[in-house]
């Protein structure tokens, strides 16, 4: 069978909408035409799309499984269009990398200096962006990449997805507190009665149930400030085990807890759309990503 575009747009639209009139607005087209569309696709299909009502439309069984296949083909014609487009143009010039607010500064800083050495004309915007943010900034091209915790995330068809790797979180306390100078087998009960400092980041990824250890919980914005809060004795957090923390001051100390050794990774991806130049820019951007994973594994 020989689908055309038209046939399969004018059905998901009229899907969607369950209105053959709104969608015909949407299409810009008379609502005659659209009918005669669908009419002629469910010749095609031998199978009705949709049971018509006097102002709505409802999908069958068989038109509801036959939407997602309809709806992924449309994707890939979107991503086969991008990707021709982009053959046709040389290197960004600039790109904008969006990122989940607990991506250590370390690992930033390792993908922009490989970014000057790959591409020393580039200018780079990074952005602090939640999941949602992220995948709707790159279906519209705001954003280029995405670094993105996706231990919840969905798939999605018309980008292109590259696992970065897991990355271990540790507890992390004030060197002078009190849960810094107990036996590691006494942490976790500790933990669990004393202030923790969550970032939103985690709750917006609905992780809240596997990162929140203690009922008393305050709820930060970004990394820098979770440090701080730390660093002057108000509370222990959860941060990426690495030693970025232990250079960047001398308060903060990593915290040995059994219970949660093997609980907190966080996997990540690098999401981007499938274009030419995009392509040549994800290479160096995983690579700085893979270095700072090693650096992480070190340290352990």
């Amino acid at each position: 069978m020989n689908f055309s575009l038209e046939q399969l747009q004018a059905f998901v639209i009229v899907y969607e909408e369950q209105s053959i009139s709104k969608a015909a607005i949407k299409l810009n087209k008379h609502r005659t035409t659209v009918g005669q569309v669908i009419s002629n696709l469910e010749d095609q299909v031998a199978v009705t799309l949709f049971e018509r009502g006097a102002r709505n439309v409802t999908p069958t069984h068989e038109g509801s499984l036959l939407y997602h296949y309809a709806k992924q083909a449309l994707e890939q014609v979107k991503t086969f269009d991008k990707v021709a487009l982009s053959l046709s143009y040389g290197e960004l010039d600039s790109i904008t990398i969006a990122y989940n607010s607990f991506i250590p500064h370390t690992a930033l800083s390792l993908i922009r200096a490989q970014l000057t050495s790959d591409f020393p004309n580039m200018r780079v915007r990074l952005l602090v962006r939640t999941q949602q943010e992220i995948r709707a900034g790159i279906e519209d091209e705001s954003i280029h990449f995405g670094i993105v915790n996706i231990t919840n995330a969905s798939a999605m068809s018309n980008l292109d997805y590259v696992l970065l790797g897991q990355m271990p979180f540790a507890p992390y306390v004030n060197r002078n507190s009190d849960i810094a100078k107990l036996d590691s087998n006494e942490v976790f009960t500790a933990l669990q009665s004393s202030r923790q400092i969550i970032l939103k980041s985690f709750l917006d990824e609905n992780m809240a149930k596997k990162i929140t250890l203690s009922p008393h919980y305050d709820v930060v914005d970004q990394l820098s400030l979770a440090i701080k809060l730390v660093n002057d004795n108000l509370g222990w957090t959860l941060l990426p085990k690495h030693q970025d923390h232990a250079n960047a001051t001398n308060e903060l100390q990593q915290i040995q807890c059994p219970q949660i050794s093997d609980d907190y990774y966080v996997p990540l991806a690098l999401w981007s759309l499938k274009t030419k130049p995009i392509i040549e820019v994800k290479k160096s951007i995983k690579a700085a990503f893979d270095r700072y994973i090693s650096l992480g594994q070190q340290v352990q």
